[in-house]
Parts: structure tokens; C-alpha cells; sequence
């Protein structure tokens, strides 16, 4: 019997066979995600999804056990012949994980239902050095994590059941040594041939759309709110300036996570609490790769809009009395637009 996650791993290595370095400067992630819902011993609902960061790349059919491709890139990668041998290596996983699952719920008393999700990948360096990774949960909390440099699968928590899939895993010392080599030794040489399909997506940027504007909860208290959308990729930094000074994390600050909208874009918003007769001069701060080394510097507090460029540092201003807007796609647009006419008043006038 095969170890649950073999076969995920193994399919990371036929996904990403050798191809053309691509000349990335950052670090990049590739993931196998799986669900499998155990309702009872004889129907598990399964469901995967491969990730290149956070670039979906396709997903499992719960009811075929068959690919669907998301980026159209993705197919053309890989010959069909080696899909099939994918997809037929997804069912076979599959088969061996839900009976090893279900034999060891029976013989630990596990109550059903439960919840198992098995996630599998490697982080590739600029060095061409790599990291890679194997995780198991458990009703959604950590359960065990692989350690690849001893191939060993280490407890994230100590249970009867932890402890007895921990024992089923160890015993499979053939696939340790296949994570070894397969992360250690090739996943540089398997990462190229999807980072260079891929380049288009993983290069992808989109300028964000800030917004500053206040609330006020209580007559004596003033919220400042920035509210950041439109962007991608991911990482974005969003700071607020007190008299020119950023305004250190605490209390005052608040900051939310990094959420997805549905134009596959992200947006984040920072809120800072002061005092309605404060009479500080405020600034949100938003820096991201779309910018290049500039930034979004927009004033809280003034009476008019004006826009200030050829900055050294390339700061784009906005001034606005209520509301402090700068939407930077509209002016992109609006300079296309232009661009558009003149072009086509010359080629009248020609």
C-alpha cells in the first residue's frame, strides 16, 4: 500500500518536468491542495487544486477524479499522453488514501464525519536553491508536517490517532527517499517548465485604486479609513504618516488582512483612530510593485485636488477636501483614450 501524499508529491514531478530557465528575481511556490470529506466508510467527498502562488491552476473533478485547467497555458505545457498518466496517478492516489484513511478510523474509533487534507509542494530561490514541503490535517487544525532534511514526519499534535498515522507514514521509507530527491535534487530542474509558460501571469501587475475617507463613531473620535483595491500582485505595503513620521503599529492602528476580490485583484484596509480636534497633518502611504520605486502618498485634511509629479522619489500626490481619491486605472484609460484620438485625427488628416 502506498502512503497518503506519494502520489501527490509524484504528481508535482511529472507536472514540472525540465524547460527554459525563466530569469525571475523572487522566490515561487507550488502547491497541491486536497480536501477529502469522510462522511461515512464508503463515501468520501474529495476536492484539489493546484497553485502556482496564487495563479489557479486547475482543479480536481470530485465526481471523475479527472484535471480541469484553468490557465490556458497549463495544457499545452505537458503532451496528452503525460496527462493521462497524471490523471491516472491522481485515481490511484486517491484509492490508496481513502482506504489507508478509513482503516485507521475504524481501528482508532475515529467518529465520522471527519475531515483530511493533505498539502504537498516546494519553494523555489533566486539561487536555484529550494525548500520543499508535505502536510497533513486533520478536521482543519495541523496534524502532521514532513521533515524532508531527516525524513522524518513530525506531530503537530499528540494523539492516539496522530501517533499511529505518524507510525503507518514512517514505515515507508521508499517514499522518504522519493521526497528527498524529488525536492531536494530536482525541483529547480521541474519548476522551469512552468515558470516559463507561466511568466505572462506570474508577471502581472495592476496599479491600485486608494481611497482615504472618515468616519466618525463618536463626536470625539475620528477614523481615518484607507482603503486599497485593484491591486496585484499580493504584496503591498500601507502606512500612515503623522506629520511626515510613519505612525508605528498599536493600538491606534489597524490594519486588516490582504483579501481577494473577484477580478482576481486584492484589496487591504487601514483605519487610524485620533481625535476630532487633532490637528496633526495624516498621509496613507500605499508602496507595490505596479509603482515601480514609487508610491501613493495621499494627504488627509487639504481644501483642493491637486496632483503633484516629477517627484524625486516619484510620489503621486492627492489633495481632496472629504475624500482623498486617486484612481490610477481611469487616468491610464483616459491617457489611451487620448492617445486613440490623436491617432485617429492624423490618420484623417493622411
Amino acid at each position: 500500500m502506498q502512503p497518503p501524499c506519494r502520489y501527490l508529491l509524484l504528481l508535482l514531478y511529472l507536472l514540472f518536468l525540465s524547460g527554459t530557465w525563466a530569469d525571475l528575481e523572487e522566490s515561487f511556490t507550488v502547491r497541491l491542495l486536497q480536501t477529502s470529506t469522510f462522511q461515512n466508510t464508503s463515501f468520501v467527498d474529495t476536492e484539489g487544486l493546484g497553485l502556482l502562488e496564487d495563479i489557479e491552476l486547475g482543479s480536481l473533478d470530485k465526481h471523475t477524479w479527472t484535471i480541469r485547467f484553468y490557465q490556458p497555458w497549463v495544457r499545452p505545457a505537458l503532451p496528452r499522453s503525460d496527462w493521462d498518466t497524471i490523471q491516472n496517478m491522481i485515481r490511484i492516489y486517491l484509492q490508496q488514501f481513502n482506504h489507508l484513511i478509513n482503516e485507521g478510523a475504524m481501528q482508532k474509533d475515529v467518529p465520522y464525519p471527519f475531515v483530511a487534507q493533505c498539502m504537498a509542494g516546494c519553494e523555489l530561490y533566486p539561487n536555484r536553491t529550494s525548500r520543499a514541503f508535505a502536510y497533513v490535517g486533520y478536521n482543519g487544525q495541523d496534524f502532521l508536517s514532513f521533515d524532508v532534511d531527516n525524513a522524518t514526519w513530525l506531530l503537530s499534535q499528540d494523539t492516539n490517532l496522530s501517533r499511529y498515522v505518524q507510525a503507518v507514514l514512517q514505515n515507508f521509507t521508499a517514499f522518504s527517499e522519493l521526497v528527498e530527491v524529488l525536492f531536494n535534487d530536482t525541483c529547480v530542474d521541474d519548476m522551469e517548465l512552468l515558470l516559463h509558460y507561466g511568466r505572462a501571469a506570474l508577471e502581472r501587475q495592476e496599479l491600485p485604486v486608494a481611497t482615504v475617507f472618515a468616519r466618525t463613531p463618536k463626536p470625539d473620535q475620528l477614523l481615518l479609513v484607507c482603503h486599497v483595491t485593484g491591486f496585484y500582485p499580493r504584496p503591498i505595503s500601507v502606512a500612515w504618516l503623522q506629520d511626515g513620521q510613519e505612525v508605528p503599529p498599536g493600538p491606534a492602528l489597524n490594519t486588516s488582512t490582504i483579501l481577494p476580490n473577484s477580478d482576481l485583484t486584492y484589496q487591504i484596509r487601514s483605519i487610524l483612530a485620533g481625535a476630532t480636534r487633532d490637528r496633526h497633518s495624516y498621509d496613507c502611504r500605499v508602496r507595490h510593485r505596479s509603482l515601480g520605486k514609487g508610491s501613493l502618498l495621499i494627504p488627509w485634511g487639504n481644501s483642493e485636488l491637486v496632483l503633484i509629479t516629477g517627484l524625486g522619489a516619484g510620489t503621486w500626490v492627492a489633495r481632496p477636501a472629504a475624500t482623498a481619491l486617486w484612481v490610477w486605472r481611469r487616468r491610464k484609460h483616459q491617457q489611451m483614450e487620448e492617445s486613440d484620438s490623436r491617432n485617429s485625427i492624423l490618420s484623417k488628416e493622411a
